[in-house]
């Protein structure tokens, strides 16, 4: 009867486990065609990517360029 009992938790743990893992998805990303200039304010690239459509957005790389983020 113990067997069956931790088989019972061990699947349910499995079942409840995989449920909290697919929840994040994945996010996509394209460089901004109206934010003009050098990106120093994710605040700011974040605004003009909401602009076009965007959920988001974060200032990237060396060369500091506003990338757009929305989930696929």
């Amino acid at each position: 009867m113990e067997a069956k009992t931790f088989g019972l938790f061990f699947l349910l743990l499995i079942v409840l486990a995989s449920q909290n893992g697919g929840v994040e998805g994945r996010v996509c990303r394209s460089q901004s065609h109206h934010y003009k200039g050098l990106c120093l304010r994710d605040h700011n690239c974040a605004i003009v990517c909401r602009t076009e459509g965007f959920s988001g957005g974060d200032c990237v790389g060396f060369r500091r360029r506003c990338f757009c983020s929305k989930r696929c």
